[in-house]
């Protein structure tokens, strides 16, 4: 009676001897997952919070969550309407902004202003070369390349692809551009 619990328990502990058998092993078996992991969050998909009133509507103010795919470092496979993490140039901090202008597009500097003629502070310029043109969503709450200029395409950490809702919940985020480029097709 008690003989096939006893079998039962003996193939279980030679199911976890590979793994548990040596302190070396399983030593070598943490290492190994932790340097994924590591390499993963570092060069592939990581999570992160957004904060502050520049992104409103697209994110709220405080205590959004959002996936950052790092396969778009330095600015690769980005396009116009994109949302990207990026390192501001002008403190140590990230920032999240979407991106108006790259190499070779014409941007205007200044914040258009409906109610009001121009003032002659905005002008025309054409992003460099190695350079995006970022601006917030909400424009009068957001710090961007109108007021430091073109970012160097080297500072762009990634490309927002979701905002997390729960764990086990995403809404994925389309380039709002895209759908109009893609019109005429």
């Amino acid at each position: 009676m008690f003989r096939p619990l006893r079998s039962l328990s003996s193939r279980l502990s030679t199911l976890s001897r590979p793994y548990l058998g040596h302190p070396f092993r399983t030593f070598l078996v943490a290492a190994k997952f932790i340097c994924f992991a590591h390499l993963f969050t570092i060069y592939g998909i990581t999570a992160s919070s957004a904060r502050g009133p520049s992104m409103l509507p697209t994110f709220e103010v405080i205590g959004e969550w959002m996936l950052i795919s790092k396969f778009h470092r330095l600015g690769r496979n980005v396009s116009v309407g994109d949302l990207v993490v990026y390192d501001i140039p002008i403190n140590d901090g990230l920032g999240i902004k979407r991106v108006l202008g790259l190499p070779g597009d014409y941007v205007l500097t200044g914040t258009p202003h409906h109610d009001r003629p121009a003032t002659g502070h905005e002008r025309m310029i054409q992003v460099p070369p190695g350079h995006c043109w970022l601006v917030g969503d909400n424009l009068p709450a957001s710090r961007d390349s109108r007021i430091f200029g073109p970012v160097p395409l080297a500072l762009v950490r990634g490309k927002v692809i979701a905002k997390i809702n729960s764990p086990f919940s995403y809404l994925w985020l389309e380039n709002p551009l895209r759908k109009w480029s893609t019109r005429g097709e």
